[in-house]
């Protein structure tokens, strides 16, 4: 355990030096949101990929695995899905309309230029709606590093908690994007090696694929059942579609596709898609074996989403569990962090009609990040819940409020502003009252509805025959 403790210090000491560099190189509000937009293939990859993950990647995805078994495998095609979505036809275009308008953020690119009927409205709506769904997303990273303290250096978990979250805001304070951005892109190597070596040795450990194959597919009734755990074949496609619907929201996150604002070129682009998507083949797929994997060694788990830390500290030496430690920590501060940033950006920035150019502006965005980031604490402690749960709440109502407004924009042209309006209004809405009210298989009514919905209201909007 003392090996453990020594590597984490370790790691967060790195990653406040790098916010305290990055610091050095932000002089406005064009620095501090987007880096200038100078962001190379690597890190804008590296950084994309990890802030879209979270701790639900590591902590969820295999807490999923380990809780549902074999229909986990779902999982790995539906967030690879939004992958390419993200990399191939929303990456290039956002990149080039974004800098063409000038755009900090992705609510500013939304609600067109200065003097559109619709722009003031867009940005306090899409304030709300950041706002909103980044409490609750945030207080679910902070939980899941509390969780990891609390189990690592054997502290109470409301203090692990503000324990954790007080790194995430240190550096997001000192460094802004660029500290955020290459931050992220250390953690998201440390998440992509841990997601190799961990799930290959659980593998080893249950005796090869044939014994985890043997495992999986014991005592099911039926080929749907064995898939979907579903009793009937329509509730079998429900809750699969439901799953391809978290890949579909994609387009919408602002916390991901601002990196696509900020990178610096079109080939950039082409190098940085092959590193996000095989980056996430790594991620998703090794977490899913390393869930199924736990089925086998581990006897009993009160926490599913506790299977990570557990063969962490069972299979490997004292260091190397350490480094896995980090990279559950890395999953959760590279979410948090580029989150704290766009809620910042979306009340110093667009609540000012983009009126934040200026070292005032750049004050008054740290001061936000800080009240943010005590408002998911609060939240945290106040009141937990799953991570998995959490997470998926708040992507479906950003995905919905923004996505489809996005990609129609980018590829039909501007949409009309009553309509842009209802889009926002009609996405973030029903997915909020759906995700309360209606549980169906996969949760495909409250992933999909809404996001078909605020579709066909761009498209009617968009003015194209």
């Amino acid at each position: 355990m003392t090996g453990i403790i020594i590597t984490l210090i370790a790691y967060q000491i790195l990653m406040l030096g790098i916010g305290w560099w990055a610091g050095r190189r932000t002089t406005d509000s064009e620095d501090y949101y987007l880096g200038g937009r100078n962001l190379g293939a690597a890190v804008a990859a590296l950084s994309a990929s990890a802030s879209s993950s979270s701790a639900w990647s590591l902590l969820g995805v295999s807490g999923a695995a380990f809780a549902w078994g074999l229909p986990a495998i779902w999982l790995i095609p539906a967030t690879l899905t939004g992958f390419m979505i993200n990399w191939y036809l929303i990456a290039p275009r956002l990149s080039r309309q974004s800098r063409a308008s000038g755009a900090l953020t992705l609510t500013e690119f939304l609600a067109g230029p200065p003097g559109d009927p619709a722009r003031r409205t867009i940005l306090r709506m899409g304030a709300g709606v950041i706002l909103f769904s980044f409490t609750f997303y945030i207080a679910a990273q902070f939980q899941a590093a509390g969780t990891t303290f609390a189990s690592v250096l054997g502290i109470g978990q409301n203090t692990a908690i503000m324990v954790g979250a007080a790194v995430v805001l240190a550096y997001v304070w000192l460094g802004g994007f660029w500290a955020a951005s290459v931050t992220d892109s250390v953690q998201g190597v440390l998440m992509a090696l841990s997601a190799l070596v961990l799930p290959l040795i659980a593998l080893i450990a249950v005796g090869g694929p044939a014994s985890l194959a043997a495992s999986l597919t014991a005592d099911i009734g039926n080929s749907v059942q064995l898939w979907t755990d579903q009793t009937s074949l329509l509730a079998g496609v429900g809750f699969v579609l439901g799953l391809f619907g978290i890949g579909l929201g994609y387009p919408g996150q602002p916390h991901v596709v601002n990196r696509f604002m900020a990178i610096e070129s079109q080939q950039a682009i082409i190098h940085g898609r092959r590193i996000a998507i095989g980056w996430a083949v790594i991620i998703y797929t090794g977490m899913v074996v390393l869930g199924w994997s736990g089925r086998i060694l581990v006897d009993s788990l009160g926490d599913g989403e506790q299977v990570l830390f557990i063969l962490a500290t069972l299979l490997l030496p004292s260091v190397l569990a350490g480094i896995t430690v980090s990279a559950i920590l890395s999953a959760i501060m590279s979410t948090a962090d580029s989150q704290l940033l766009v809620a910042a950006s979306s009340i110093s920035h667009d609540l000012r009609d983009g009126q934040s150019s200026t070292e005032a502006g750049l004050k008054r965005a740290r001061w936000v990040v800080l009240i943010i980031g005590l408002l998911a604490i609060a939240l945290a402690i106040g009141s937990p819940d799953r991570i998995f749960n959490r997470v998926l709440f708040a992507w479906q109502a950003l995905a919905a409020a923004f996505g489809p407004l996005l990609v129609i924009t980018l590829w039909r042209g501007p949409v009309k502003p009553a309509w842009r309006i209802a889009t926002v209004a009609c996405g973030f809405t029903l997915t909020v009252l759906l995700s309360w009210t209606i549980d169906s298989p996969g949760d495909w009514v409250e992933r999909l509805v809404p996001l078909a919905l605020a579709l066909l209201l761009s498209w009617l909007g968009s003015g194209k025959k």
